[in-house]
């Protein structure tokens, strides 16, 4: 992923530490909910089932994962 000055239009951001899949996943959705379609969340989750758990809840939602970097746990999330 690119530094934070050739990434994309960041509309809200949200450094949810190690938060485990189920509430990470449930207040992310609550911070989704406040962008307008189209606007991107800049999410770090450290949390190592993030990796896996957060693309799984962009296809079940319908969001877009535009980028993720494994190394320093920075997911890009469009919002549908």
């Amino acid at each position: 992923m690119a530094n934070n000055e050739s990434e994309p239009n960041i509309h809200a951001e949200w450094d949810a530490g190690d938060l485990n899949c189920g509430e990470l996943v449930m207040e992310l959705m609550l911070r989704m909910r406040k962008l307008q379609p189209g606007q991107v969340m800049r999410l770090v989750a450290t949390d190592p089932g993030g990796v896996s758990d957060i693309p799984a809840w962009c296809r079940m939602t319908g969001h877009v994962l535009q980028d993720m970097d494994t190394a320093t746990h920075v997911f890009l999330i469009q919002r549908n």
